[in-house]
């Protein structure tokens, strides 16, 4: 759990959930002789640190009813604390992953697997906040937990302190139509940390907003995933188009091309914490131009496929 969480009251069993996710597998119908996708030759195996798996995909194909390859053959492995990015075009199969890894989405073969606490869930930030509009943001963000069955006073501390590390403290009593949109977002973080993940699915939640304000949230995503007391980090999937934002805060940037297979990756060698000077370096500039090689790489080869 992030370090904010624990010092505001925010643990694990505020509601009594834990659940170890078992392995998920689903062969090909096909049988092992069935025949693959040609293309998915480019899908390669991408390496991470030596850290025990909290998330992973071997060899997961995802192919949608119509025939259409969201997926050909991904095999990944997300180590615990680790924060990694994905990041490609439209359409190459980014957010079907992170359904995939919530447990949203099954495969049509290969393997899954989430390495999480007893009863816990991922914290799933979507491209909207979808908050209720006729709620007011404390009880958006109370939402996870009275689907769970907790009472007002269960709620109380874990909300508060969820509200009080994305700086909404204050708009507790606003409505969604109230708010910016990066009041929105910041809500919709809160809703998903009342939950104490370990690890976060992000999927291009800050796509929409200004750069001012997507820098900000950037920095706020940090400070809940990468705490800066010595709190154990937070395993982190993030889907975004933005090279410069994935390498921002990325440990790892894994470059996706279509139809839906891992074509590269950049190791960010940068250390944390990162603020906005880490922007004006030459080593953030050199590993940009590296992560936007790999895209002009992918397009290649998906043109070539």
């Amino acid at each position: 759990m992030s370090s904010a969480c624990r010092a505001s009251g925010i643990t694990d069993g505020t509601i009594g959930l834990r659940a170890r996710v078992p392995l998920h597998r689903v062969e090909s119908a096909g049988g092992p002789g069935a025949r693959v996708d040609p293309r998915a030759r480019y899908s390669r195996h991408v390496s991470s640190p030596t850290a025990p798996a909290a998330l992973s995909l071997a060899q997961v194909r995802r192919v949608y009813p119509g025939g259409r390859v969201a997926l050909a053959d991904v095999t990944l492995r997300i180590a615990a604390g680790e924060f990694v990015s994905l990041l490609g075009p439209s359409g190459c199969g980014k957010s079907t992953v992170l359904r995939l890894l919530s447990g949203l989405d099954l495969p049509t073969s290969g393997t899954i697997s989430r390495d999480l606490p007893d009863g816990a869930v991922p914290g799933y930030v979507f491209q909207d906040a979808a908050l209720m509009p006729w709620a007011s943001v404390r009880r958006n963000v109370e939402l996870p937990l009275m689907l769970r069955g907790a009472n007002a006073q269960q709620m109380r501390g874990p909300v508060d302190a969820a509200l009080r590390a994305v700086g909404l403290a204050d708009s507790a009593d606003a409505v969604p139509r109230e708010l910016s949109g990066g009041m929105k977002m910041r809500a919709s973080m809160a809703r998903a940390l009342v939950m104490s993940p370990r690890v976060w699915l992000l999927d291009e939640p800050f796509g929409a907003l200004d750069e001012i304000t997507r820098f900000a949230l950037n920095q706020t995503l940090l400070s809940l995933c990468k705490p800066l007391d010595g709190g154990k980090p937070a395993t982190a999937v993030f889907v975004t188009h933005s090279v410069y934002e994935a390498v921002f805060l990325s440990e790892r940037v894994v470059v996706m091309g279509r139809p839906g297979r891992i074509v590269d990756e950049v190791a960010v060698d940068a250390p944390y914490p990162r603020d906005a000077a880490f922007r004006a370096t030459p080593k953030f500039a050199a590993l940009c131009a590296q992560v936007s090689d790999a895209l002009q790489r992918a397009s290649v080869a998906e043109a070539g496929a």
